[in-house]
């Protein structure tokens, strides 16, 4: 079984997580540049077996897709091109900022540490994949 890895797509930095290999655990993997990550992942999947990536899709409220989902589906169509092999799924993203935001909390950070916004992506692509790890234990 090979991984999965969850990527919180933003126009300057981009968080990402991965399962371990019996898809069970999201663990946070870093944040890169949004312009290095479409390489982070080749050069990722050539050490690790993936078999899927999980984007968080940026929706309003109202269920539409927000301004940034034109430039996450560009990501996602670069993505698609450099690594075509790996299936490519969305996951609903809202609110995940706000709650890595109160995790940090909840886990004690300072505020200077709580202000670092590489951490909180990172956190939110956590938070992506273990919602998507949740939704899909409970529809098998």
């Amino acid at each position: 079984m090979g991984r999965i890895i969850a990527i919180d797509y933003g126009r300057k930095r981009t968080g990402l997580a991965a399962t371990d290999t019996m898809q069970i655990i999201a663990n946070g993997l870093g944040t890169v540049p949004s312009g290095e990550a479409v390489e982070f992942l080749k050069q990722y999947i050539s050490q690790e077996n993936v078999d899927l990536f999980i984007v968080g899709q940026p929706k309003q409220m109202n269920n539409e897709p927000s301004e940034n989902m034109q430039y996450v589906e560009a990501f996602v169509n670069r993505l698609r091109k450099i690594i075509p092999e790996i299936p490519i799924e969305y996951f609903d993203e809202r609110f995940t900022s706000v709650m890595a935001h109160q995790a940090m909390i909840d886990g004690g950070l300072k505020k200077k540490r709580r202000q670092d916004k590489a951490l909180v992506d990172e956190i939110s692509a956590v938070l992506i994949l273990q919602g998507y790890l949740e939704k899909r234990r409970f529809t098998l």
